[in-house]
């Protein structure tokens, strides 16, 4: 995707998006100091060129059910295209990693993983993860404790003085 040119007013907009996904456009409008229809249209333009990817809700991992977090880092026996992709299309399957990133480094992998427990996380190790072809090695960490999660890009960044 190609860099998308943000005015400020853009930038308002997609902040109180991310802050505000349920407002409703009359309430965006107002929050940004726009006409309803120029908010409408701002927003519809977000969405058409890609910047906006789509809208939904947060959930509370423990009030579901999902009490153990986990970053895993993987590193792959081989690097060729057809190792690559079948890791890829194994990951894509489990529905325990949320996020997956390929890394320079000596890892190649980080997933981030959620399960119930230490034994769902156990049974996901050894069952999944460890049986997928290429995997050479993988090094888990436990979330004790989340100091900071704040789902919303940092916008700010891209404010032109």
């Amino acid at each position: 995707m190609s860099n998308i040119a943000l005015d400020r007013t853009d930038l308002r907009l997609l902040a109180e998006i991310q802050r505000h996904g349920r407002a409703t456009n009359a309430e965006l409008a107002q929050r940004v100091n726009l006409s309803p229809s120029a908010c409408l249209r701002r927003v519809q333009r977000l969405e058409t060129d890609g910047v906006i990817g789509g809208y939904g809700a947060w959930l509370q991992p423990r009030a579901i059910g999902l009490g153990l977090q986990a970053f895993v880092r993987v590193q792959l026996s081989k690097h060729g295209k057809e190792a690559i992709a079948h890791f890829i299309d194994a990951v894509a399957l489990w529905d325990e990693v949320v996020a997956c990133h390929a890394l320079t480094g000596d890892m190649d992998y980080l997933l981030h993983v959620y399960v119930r427990d230490l034994d769902h996380f156990s049974a996901f190790l050894l069952d999944k993860l460890l049986n997928a072809a290429g995997v050479a090695d993988v090094n888990s960490s436990f979330v004790l404790r989340t100091v900071k999660e704040f789902r919303a890009l940092p916008l700010s960044q891209l404010e032109r003085g």
